[in-house]
């Protein structure tokens, strides 16, 4: 019981937003400089959503609580682990497959499901661990770690997400439109904040930024100065 108490007030800052908007790069640069763990909860999501298609399982806006229920079931026998900057399920790598543009759209999709995510609420709450968490998500601050010493919702404008995705995605090497990915994004904002179970919304007492016309080093700066006034390091 003293070790599960222990743990329950182990630091966290939960940083949370739209797809697009910095906050994956944020958390990163983040953990490093404090040496804190860091959770991704959207790769989860997406791990879910790859596996669930590779599977054969049918997923939509549309699915019955039966096919949630399956993929839910799936859900509950993956074995990832993050190792660096790598994605493992299964002992297979899926680093890269995991950040195609098919499965975020995918994710955003099973996240609507709630038996999806009383499984992977287990998984996120476990990752709270010393000598502090950087969870990075959508409801990290409202649904997974409400009583978290820092919340940021970190913003942007869709045109500046889209063109951010866009510059990510050609890096890589990969075919995208513009077009498409500022239709997806906005698609995924209406999907995400209009959703029944934990939409996407500041936490009442969440630190609000938008980055738009910020680079990532100055929001970073931002962040330390109010985990510095809060005393968390």
């Amino acid at each position: 019981m003293t070790a599960e108490i222990d743990k329950c007030t182990l630091p966290v800052i939960a940083i949370d937003g739209p797809s697009g908007s910095g906050k994956g790069t944020l958390s990163s640069l983040l953990a490093q400089r404090l040496g804190w763990n860091l959770l991704d909860s959207g790769a989860l999501y997406r791990i879910v959503a790859l596996m669930a298609a590779r599977a054969g399982l049918i997923f939509n806006q549309d699915s019955t609580m039966e096919e949630a229920l399956a993929i839910a079931k799936l859900t509950a026998s993956l074995s990832i682990r993050f190792l660096g900057q790598k994605v493992f399920v299964n002992s297979l790598e899926v680093t890269d497959e995991i950040r195609r543009e098919d499965v975020s759209i995918g994710a955003s999709i099973v996240a609507t499901f709630s038996p999806v995510r009383k499984e992977i609420l287990g998984l996120q709450r476990a990752m709270q661990d010393s000598p502090g968490l950087i969870a990075d998500g959508r409801d990290m601050g409202t649904v997974v770690f409400p009583n978290a010493e820092l919340k940021v919702f970190l913003d942007a404008s869709a045109k500046a997400r889209a063109d951010r995705r866009y510059k990510q995605l050609k890096n890589k090497g990969l075919d995208v439109k513009l077009p498409d990915l500022l239709a997806s994004i906005k698609e995924r904002d209406e999907r995400d904040r209009g959703r029944s179970e934990s939409p996407l919304i500041p936490a009442d007492d969440a630190v609000v930024i938008d980055s738009t016309g910020l680079t990532v080093e100055q929001v970073l700066e931002q962040v330390c100065l109010e985990g510095k006034s809060r005393g968390l390091f």
